[in-house]
């Protein structure tokens, strides 16, 4: 029984070691550059997000709440946004080109953008 087991190991071994060593391979590639983010005005985008209704999931400053993630102060990179926007994987509704146009996802992301971080927890007198 010994005899069959391992070449039967060796059959099932050599497709995972393939894997691991392209996985490695790719993982020691350099990423291509991103492309910066699109130009948008911030002002417009904070108005843009409320009248969408944005703040109704993900709170008025992006910082999530019980239905959306946290979505600033560092969103994710432009295309990636998009994409997700376009196309969400979980209880969001997609908003297509023709609901939200992209010239407005670049201000909303700008204004995401700019949100600032949240203060360190021992600069808050409250909790020293």
């Amino acid at each position: 029984m010994k005899i069959l087991l391992v070449p039967t190991m060796k059959i099932l071994l050599l497709p995972a070691a393939l894997v691991f060593a392209t996985t490695v391979a790719l993982a020691q590639t350099p990423a291509p550059a991103t492309a910066p983010a699109p130009a948008g005005n911030p002002d417009t985008g904070k108005k843009l997000f409320v009248s969408y209704g944005c703040w109704q999931c993900h709170g008025y400053e992006g910082q999530g709440g019980a239905a959306g993630p946290r979505l600033a102060p560092r969103p994710l990179p432009f295309a990636g946004f998009s994409r997700y926007v376009r196309r969400p994987t979980n209880q969001m509704p997609p908003y297509t080109a023709k609901v939200v146009p992209d010239a407005d996802l670049e201000h909303i992301h700008a204004y995401l953008m700019s949100r600032p971080a949240a203060p360190a927890p021992s600069s808050i007198p409250l909790l020293k």
